[in-house]
């Protein structure tokens, strides 16, 4: 029974944001979307699935890279209108540039400056 699914506060458009946290170290990997389906998949399945909005369909993370995310826990913040997924990372890749996490980016001096390091070509990464 999926009465837990009625607690979420979803959009408009039926989705809720979502934060993918590596469970080990607390680094924050990406954020992305999931509708019910997606959330029900990845509880049903113990892996991450999200709801592609360019796509306009499911996707399960590494499905085509292998980077895929187990689930550790799965929480709901306080409004009701987020959720934190706990992850172990395969792979050690969670973004599709190729690095360890989709934040690579850090506000210096006015600019945005890459400072985390490519670890996989991002050719041969999943775009999802």
């Amino acid at each position: 029974m999926t009465v837990w699914l009625e607690e979420v506060r979803w959009t408009a458009d039926g989705l809720i944001p979502v934060i993918a946290q590596e469970a080990a170290t607390g680094q924050v990997l990406m954020f992305a979307w999931m509708n019910r389906e997606a959330l029900r998949l990845t509880v049903a399945e113990g892996r991450a699935v999200y709801w592609s909005r360019s796509r306009r369909r499911l996707w399960r993370k590494g499905e085509e890279s292998g980077h895929w995310q187990k689930i550790i826990e799965i929480r709901l913040d306080c409004d009701e209108d987020v959720i934190l997924l706990k992850v172990e990372q395969a792979g050690g890749i969670a973004c599709h540039t190729g690095r360890r996490h989709c934040f690579f980016r850090e506000l210096r001096d006015g600019q945005w400056q890459t400072i985390e390091p490519v670890l996989e070509d991002p050719e041969a990464i999943d775009r999802t």
